[in-house]
């Protein structure tokens, strides 16, 4: 794709400005331009738009202040943006790209976008080739290493950081390619990393020495079709989202106790159909879920409704707790909360925007009524420094 940018001087100013605002809040937003949803069907759209990337300040008034052409895919789960810890630079995954043979359809992708978030304005500098449909992609607290996972081969890729030099070092083959490995995030301590594999229902642990990463066939089995992941900022749980088989069932989310031996199922809350995105609040005592609630099934589906939902848990060690809920826009995709918690970010696809509530201190979610609208439909997020 033809790469441009849209920015002008104030916004550029404002990006200089994260290096050295503690006050600024750095988030970005992957989004597709080469999908919509028809009477249940994922399709391509009448008129194909050039994927991007939305880079947004949370603080203040929540706001785009750059948006620039990065490849992207809404395959997978709505975790295909990493940024580094020092925010210095992300990671895109592209999963999907349109078939050249058939430019109504896809077929996988294996790139990986490397974007300079420091330069004016910010850039793509290089591509780095993964397994086949990379997806949820991580950092660990060092920024020296990123692990990928391609949901197409049953692997996961390692690749070393220096500076915003990224190359590709291993590959570590869990399954077959039927497994679906589909996010992967590390521990606090940069010891362990966990991994969802949609196609079998497993939680693999990887064991990570330095530079070498290691998967010793433990598995995990939370439910059905582990997707979404998050690992809480002391180590001590992760929460997983389990998408379920799209049937209408209530699904659920389950927790992962990380304290013991080695890591186990500790808990399940019911939490509605599909649960396919997770985040969690920088201090650990939240995680927001994405629930697409019916929303992306035809209108004749016995359990269709004309909207998504994001519910919102309190998280107490491995205990869970239902707090509140509220309506979002069909086919929710990612989510993420601002730096003090008060703040969730929901990505309405189909809309082209991302849809603002406001958490009060009971945890109660209120729509504030703000969208902030974007180039192509979101279907992937990241918030700087957020477990």
């Amino acid at each position: 794709m033809r790469r441009s940018v849209f920015a002008k001087p104030l916004v550029l100013a404002l990006l200089a400005a994260f290096a050295t605002s503690a006050s600024a809040q750095l988030a970005i937003s992957s989004n597709d331009g080469k999908v919509t949803l028809v009477n249940g069907v994922a399709s391509m759209p009448a008129k194909v738009v050039p994927d991007t990337i939305a880079i947004l300040e949370l603080s203040g008034t929540p706001r785009v202040i750059a948006e620039i052409e990065v490849p992207g895919s809404f395959m997978g789960p709505p975790s295909n943006v990493a940024i580094s810890p020092d925010g210095r630079m992300a990671l895109i995954a592209s999963a999907y790209k349109i078939n050249p043979a058939d430019p109504k359809g896809w077929i996988p992708d294996n790139k990986v976008a490397v974007v300079d978030l420091k330069s004016s304005p910010p850039k793509v500098i290089a591509t780095v080739e993964c397994g086949a449909a990379p997806s949820g992609l991580s950092f660990n607290k060092e920024g020296s290493l990123a692990l990928v996972a391609n949901r197409s081969d049953g692997t996961v890729t390692v690749l070393k950081i220096a500076g915003t030099s990224v190359t590709r070092i291993d590959s570590l083959q869990l399954g077959p390619a039927t497994s679906g490995p589909s996010h992967v995030a590390f521990t606090p301590d940069g010891k362990m990393a966990l991994v969802t594999r949609d196609g079998d229902s497993a939680v693999s642990v990887l064991s990570v020495n330095g530079d070498k990463v290691e998967y010793n066939k433990r598995d995990l089995f939370p439910g059905i079709r582990p997707y979404g992941l998050v690992i809480a900022p002391d180590g001590k749980s992760a929460v997983v989202a389990l998408v379920g088989r799209g049937t209408g069932d209530a699904d659920a989310i389950a927790s992962i106790d990380l304290t013991g031996k080695w890591p186990r199922v500790a808990e399940h809350l019911t939490i509605g159909q599909t649960p396919e995105a997770i985040s969690m609040s920088a201090d650990g005592k939240m995680v927001a879920v994405s629930v697409i609630n019916g929303s992306n099934k035809a209108k004749d589906f016995p359990w269709y409704s004309g909207n998504g939902k994001v519910v919102l848990v309190r998280v107490d060690g491995t205990k869970l707790t239902r707090l509140s809920e509220a309506p979002v826009g069909a086919w929710v995709q990612g989510n993420g909360f601002s730096g003090d918690g008060r703040k969730l970010f929901a990505q309405n696809i189909l809309e082209n925007q991302l849809q603002v509530l406001d958490i009060d201190a009971n945890g109660q979610l209120k729509d504030s009524g703000q969208r902030i609208p974007l180039k192509a439909s979101p279907v992937g997020m990241r918030v700087l420094g957020a477990p």
